[in-house]
């Protein structure tokens, strides 16, 4: 990996016009687990990343080398151990657990491997989700959801409930949710692990519709090399530490 990361990062923004300050700003990022007692396991060793607005970025390596407790950290469903975290200028470490909450609910779209849809709620109500936490009136919030699922492609299927649906719809659904709310950041987290090759190209033409016309910063966390090579900047994570950083194709593939 370059030896100044940050200007690797930079560099890279520069040449896609992304703007000029970071949203996301990892410094020496540690995490443990078990602290304190004699099993005590430390997954992340001193992480160092730099995204800025605009990026399209893979974070790639295999199973067990850190990705999903990365993505737990950068997401603020956990907190790290030691370093420092700022995303889209607020300090992570001294941010009160509401204000977490409020920045996972706004800031931050996810897209998970497993979906993470509530099988009782239609597609509908599952993209309506983010916006009732957020408080959006009722009206707006359907009007919303409906327009999010008509630009994933599911427009006739947003009354169909997910056990209704295939592993594809059901990831675009998941798209449509974590687009609805606007925000800074959309985390994709093995977003295709569980789907076959063609669907994996839908969902993989989904993420770089929503970089390329909605300007969406996208952070993929895989394991599949494939797919990273289609974004602007590689990382590779081995475990615990990233090892090598790279510009990317950053244009769409034919998986």
């Amino acid at each position: 990996m370059p030896q100044d990361s940050t200007a690797f990062a930079r560099e890279v923004a520069r040449t896609i016009g992304a703007e000029s300050e970071p949203l996301i700003r990892m410094q020496g990022i540690r995490k443990s687990y078990y602290i304190g007692q004699p099993n005590e396991l430390e997954i992340l060793h001193g992480i160092d990343l730099t995204v800025y607005p605009g990026e399209f970025v893979a974070i790639v390596g295999e199973s067990g080398s850190g990705k999903s407790t990365l993505m737990n950290v950068m997401g603020v469903l956990d907190r790290p151990t030691a370093g420092n975290y700022t995303l889209d200028g607020v300090d992570i470490h001294t941010a009160k657990e509401n204000e977490l909450a409020a920045i996972r609910n706004s800031k931050i779209g996810f897209v998970f491997q497993t979906y993470n849809l509530i099988g009782r709620q239609s597609a509908l109500k599952n993209v309506e989700l983010p916006m009732l936490y957020a408080g959006v009136p009722a009206a707006e919030r359907t009007a919303r959801a409906q327009q999010w699922l008509e630009r994933v492609g599911m427009g006739n299927r947003m009354r169909h409930r997910p056990n209704e649906l295939s592993g594809g719809q059901k990831q675009r659904v998941a798209i449509a949710r974590a687009m609805v709310n606007d925000p800074a950041l959309i985390l994709a987290d093995e977003p295709t692990g569980a789907l076959d090759s063609e669907t994996s190209r839908v969902v993989m033409d989904l993420f770089h519709e929503m970089h390329e016309k909605y300007h969406k910063t996208i952070v993929l966390i895989t394991h599949n090399r494939t797919l990273a090579d289609e974004c602007q900047r590689v990382l590779t994570l081995h475990d615990g530490r990233i090892v090598d950083e790279r510009k990317g194709g950053g244009i769409r593939g034919t998986l």
